[in-house]
């Protein structure tokens, strides 16, 4: 392809890569890039990697928009800079861990040799681990921050970079913006210390698990009792290829869940994953071999983790005995709803207990939260938001549980972003836990619906790739933005939520008020009846996606239970074709 095609910035990005100090493999790819596919080479190099709600992202491969040994080490310069500006003549050190991707421990090991180059103590893991074991062992471990190399639930031609500051939570502004800023001052990989000191690197392994599984059987609720008498439930569970396999079957199994099925298939640590599209727990298809085996076993319980262990996906029995998946939405309403009954039964609520969850997950929770007499805090998208409420408040308040429908929940605060290990002991219990009501998580999630009720929610994600793909996205949030409906499916949209600008637009008066929350491209529609439609680029993928929630009435009888339940889907499928996704 001629490259006249090649806009000028490209075209210097680009051949900046094509002599050394870059490899010779490097140098290689990129001129095959630059004589052959104008393209890929345009979205390799057209922009740099930008910490999002997951931190560092990308497709692996060549450029400045890709995951590559040369993006990490300048990312992980940028964090050594910052990080020995903040904390001057003071020791340092930094946590990392890694997935089962592709390269992550190539990235991990990149990582540890720059931040070691430059006198920062690393504390390794000797091999793959979840990320909410790497968010403990920051605390742990007493460090300023943290590394975790994984693109969590994206497909296999991703691999990502997440960074933590000393809470063991993702970082936040200003951090993030300081660490990108710090990094974008470096011109050259020659600027990079590339060669590590192993004197200050510490492998680390078995003392941190311990450590974190401690803590996670600390969390149990159930009287040991109801193990004996209700405890012998049949859970499948799947790792899908991931990190899963190394904490969650012994993390269950101190917990004291015995019966734990593991697809075998899936139970191989596997960057490629060979038998799922996608590795994510919210895509029903990766669910197929789990849901399976639980027929053929007759299973209670469906569990899958995604490659980081920090998502969990389940699917529970309904009133027919079909295995059904449920969304994030409905899980977290399990979890909250659970633990804050049986904290109330046994008098731990002290009155200045509260929840967290991001503005796009279900209302559901908050009424769950406010017939408990307890707080519940909404945050902007990404589970680092949910982590700021908990360190703003760790002094003065007591945080229970948090959760987003994205499949990512957390029990206590030893962790600092979501957790799916200490998520799956907590869900198995609550299995226990309806067994000895004799009943099953499905009728639990129509008990919440008959109390607070019935609440359905939606996900469209429209994907747009590539830098074009990008301007397409920000000029449909600019049209949601900038061309509010009068009514949508012949309902009055009520509100306006805009929080890029910060105002809450009333339809009807003209009113705007100021919201709370830092700026976010994030749109809400809020309507009479009570659903709200929410649109925002996701900050992990090339993605906007739209997020629907309808309500139904309180105190449904169960004879109309399915029902109410077809009519609110449909009535969502109405929005969505109105919305024109």
């Amino acid at each position: 392809m001629s490259n006249n095609t090649i806009e000028s910035q490209i075209a210097q990005r680009a051949q900046s890569w094509m002599k050394a100090p870059f490899d010779a493999e490097t140098i290689n790819e990129v001129k095959q890039l630059y004589e052959n596919d104008a393209e890929e080479l345009t979205d390799s190099f057209y922009k740099d990697l930008e910490f999002g709600t997951g931190g560092l992202r990308g497709i692996m491969g060549v450029g400045t928009n890709r995951m590559n040994k040369y993006t990490v080490g300048m990312a992980t310069q940028g964090l050594s800079n910052y990080l020995l500006k903040m904390f001057p003549g003071k020791p340092v050190s930094v946590a990392i861990a890694y997935d089962s991707r592709n390269n992550s421990a190539l990235f991990a090991k990149v990582a540890a040799n720059v931040l070691s180059g430059n006198g920062i103590g690393v504390f390794l893991f000797d091999d793959i681990r979840p990320t909410p074991e790497l968010s403990f062992a920051i605390r742990y471990f007493g460090c300023q921050s943290g590394i975790m190399i994984t693109a969590s639930h994206n497909p296999k031609a991703y691999n990502g970079y997440k960074a933590y500051w000393e809470d063991g939570a993702q970082l936040v502004s200003p951090h993030d913006k300081n660490v990108i800023a710090e990094a974008g001052k470096i011109n050259s990989i020659e600027e990079v210390v590339w060669e590590g000191n192993e004197e200050i690197i510490t492998v680390v392994g078995k003392e941190v698990d311990d450590a974190y599984y401690e803590e996670i059987c600390a969390l149990s609720l159930l009287d040991k009792e109801i193990y004996h008498t209700h405890g012998d439930l049949s859970i499948v569970y799947s790792p899908l290829h991931g990190t899963g396999i190394r904490a969650v079957p012994e993390a269950m199994k101190r917990f004291g869940i015995a019966n734990l099925i593991i697809v075998e298939e899936q139970s191989i640590p596997d960057g490629n994953f060979p038998t799922v599209t996608s590795p994510n727990p919210e895509e029903a298809a990766a669910m197929d071999m789990s849901l399976k085996l639980a027929e053929k076993h007759h299973a209670d319980l469906v569990m899958a983790t995604d490659p980081d262990g920090d998502r969990v996906g389940i699917a529970v029995r309904n009133s027919k005995g079909e295995l059904v998946l449920l969304n994030g939405n409905q899980t977290a309403a399990l979890i909250i709803y659970y633990i804050l009954t049986l904290k109330n039964e046994s008098g731990e609520l002290s009155g200045n207990d509260y929840i967290v969850k991001t503005i796009v997950t279900s209302y559901l929770l908050d009424e769950i939260a406010t017939s408990f007499n307890i707080q519940c805090f909404n945050t902007l998208t990404g589970f680092k938001h949910i982590a700021s409420v908990i360190r703003e408040r760790e002094d003065t308040m007591n945080f229970v549980a948090g959760g987003e429908e994205s499949y990512g929940y957390l029990i206590g605060d030893f962790v600092r972003d979501k957790d799916a290990v200490s998520a799956c002991c907590i869900i198995a219990e609550l299995a226990i836990w309806a067994k000895s009501r004799d009943m099953g998580l499905w009728q639990i999630l129509q008990e919440i619906h008959r109390k607070y009720g019935i609440y359905q929610e939606r996900l469209v994600s429209v994907t747009r790739k590539g830098k074009k793909g990008a301007e397409e996205i920000e000029q449909m949030m600019e049209n949601f933005r900038n061309n509010t409906p009068e009514t949508i499916n012949n309902v009055k949209v009520k509100q306006v939520k805009d929080y890029r600008s910060g105002i809450t637009t009333d339809t009807v008066t003209g009113k705007e008020s100021p919201m709370t929350f830092p700026p976010s491209n994030v749109i809400q529609y809020i309507l009479e009846n009570k659903t709200i439609i929410t649109m925002r680029p996701s900050g992990t993928e090339p993605k906007i996606k739209f997020y629907i929630s309808a309500v139904a009435g309180h105190n449904t009888e169960i004879g109309s239970y399915d029902q109410q339940i077809a009519a609110l889907n449909q009535y969502i499928d109405k929005i969505i074709s109105a919305l024109g996704i």
